[in-house]
């Protein structure tokens, strides 16, 4: 298999292949190394190559799953593999080795999942750009003096240059959405508590943060929620179960869904022209298909939504600095970059009382967004507020470190309700702008319904196809 066969394969059809034996895992998985050696040097989204030992593992035996043999890359971040580095962006962890795999490690591996190497990430995946200080920017695909959206960029952009064809990703603000718009992939966020956090975490920063991946294709996404959605034993809830297999909503009739879009961000932030662009044609691509579609938006207080999301943020922000201590390590200020230590800061200046009001204030947003959804079955917005900006966009300086946050808030005005609510959102790649910069459609569901999404998303998909639309890989 070359390479430009290998880049036109979804991860549905690469199991495939090896199911019939017409290539071999082994194939699979040099034809992906091959890719990732030679569009790595200029994108930086592998930063810890696990070759070796994905050779070991093609060769078998291999779990007999959905997916077995397909090459897939883990974000370094949350997701343990055992016996490899987990840095988390930040230069203080470059020795740290996982002991165990992740339950979620655990079921991709089981799923017959090949593990080549893991991907960039800021430092604590706290900005939304890809670009830690102790490893280095992640570009773009499409354009490489652009971000790739963060916090999971490097998986992003590895599965928009087809490195892969999914990649492991988080979201705790939107970190799977905003690098599937920035990289022309999709990308799911599920419902909190679809898949699980364990043995590591019970939840992360209130329940904000979510798992699952970056993928080519809708098919690829559903099957691959079926390989790793459910409790695993001591979770603290977990998320409805669904009415049947994720896979079988792929190709299904949505049905003549009622459909609210907004431009407007709910802060006031200005939004580009080219996003407010996207949204309206992706609005009317829903309308020419059958749906019914209003422009609204919910009523949220969204100074009360503000206030309490950076609170949680910075409250975060100090308990990993806990974390590292319990590690038995000294977090100096000089081993973090400016927006982490001035976050940790904050975060101490955080009491009991006023962490508690922060979740009942998220709480608050939630039942405000639920309603909202008793009359309508998707919320379109932009998923960012600007296509995908420069690099260095975000930088801060310890003079003024928060200023990237405060400018990525503006930014990213539209995912984070969802962490908040914990209902399911895609970002869907159905829009490029003048300049040849994807731009994602931003679609939230009610809580515990991903079957509506993947639906709407298999009939998108199929009137506007977007895998064979590959960005200008260098040679």
């Amino acid at each position: 298999m070359n390479s430009d066969e290998f880049a036109a394969l979804d991860a549905t059809a690469q199991a495939d292949l090896v199911r019939r034996r017409a290539v071999s895992a082994r194939e699979l998985v040099d034809t992906a190394i091959a890719r990732i050696e030679r569009l790595n040097p200029a994108l930086n989204a592998v930063i810890t190559p696990l070759f070796d030992q994905a050779r070991i593992a093609a060769a078998g035996p291999i779990p007999d799953g959905p997916f077995a043999g397909v090459p897939f890359l883990l974000k370094d971040l949350v997701a343990s593999c055992a016996g490899t580095r987990m840095t988390g962006g930040a230069g203080v962890l470059r020795d740290y080795v996982s002991p165990h795999d992740s339950e979620l490690v655990r079921r991709y591996k089981r799923a017959g999942l090949i593990i080549l190497g893991k991907t960039n990430t800021p430092e604590f995946g706290i900005p939304p750009t890809t670009e830690p200080v102790a490893y280095g920017a992640t570009r773009n695909p499409w354009n490489q003096g652009r971000t790739p959206g963060g916090s999971s960029g490097g998986s992003g952009a590895a599965v928009g240059a087809r490195m892969v064809a999914m990649a492991h990703g988080n979201d705790g603000g939107g970190s799977i959405r905003i690098p599937a718009s920035c990289c022309g992939v999709f990308g799911l966020k599920p419902t909190r508590g679809r898949n699980p956090l364990g043995p590591d975490q019970g939840d992360m920063m209130g329940g904000l943060v979510c798992e699952h991946a970056l993928t080519v294709s809708v098919r690829d996404s559903a099957a691959l929620l079926d390989a790793t959605a459910g409790p695993d034993p001591g979770d603290p809830y977990c998320a409805p179960a669904p009415a049947r297999p994720y896979r079988s909503e792929v190709g299904a009739a949505p049905g003549r869904l009622r459909i609210a879009f907004s431009v407007e961000a709910p802060t006031g932030a200005p939004v580009h022209a080219d996003c407010q662009r996207a949204v309206r044609e992706a609005a009317a691509l829903c309308a020419e298909l059958g749906h019914v579609v209003e422009e609204r938006a919910a009523e949220i207080d969204t100074v009360a939504f503000v206030r309490a999301f950076m609170t949680v943020y910075a409250a975060s922000a100090a308990k990993t600095m806990a974390s590292l201590e319990r590690q038995g390590l000294t977090p100096q200020r000089e081993q973090f970059e400016p927006i982490t230590w001035a976050l940790h800061e904050l975060g101490l200046q955080v009491n009991a009382g006023a962490y508690l009001m922060a979740v009942e204030d998220l709480q608050r947003t939630s039942r405000e967004v639920a309603r909202f959804y008793e009359t309508h079955d998707l919320w379109l917005t932009p998923v960012l507020a600007e296509p995908p900006w420069p690099l260095g966009t975000l930088d801060a300086t310890w003079e003024e470190p928060l200023r990237g946050f405060f400018r990525a808030s503006e930014l990213c005005a539209f995912t984070p309700i969802c962490n908040a609510t914990g209902q399911p959102a895609m970002s869907v790649p159905l829009h490029w702008s003048a300049e040849g910069l994807p731009l994602g459609a931003h679609f939230m569901a009610r809580f515990g319904d991903e079957a509506t999404l993947l639906r709407l998303a298999a009939q998108l998909e199929e009137a506007r196809p977007w895998a064979k639309r590959l960005p200008p890989l260098p040679a």
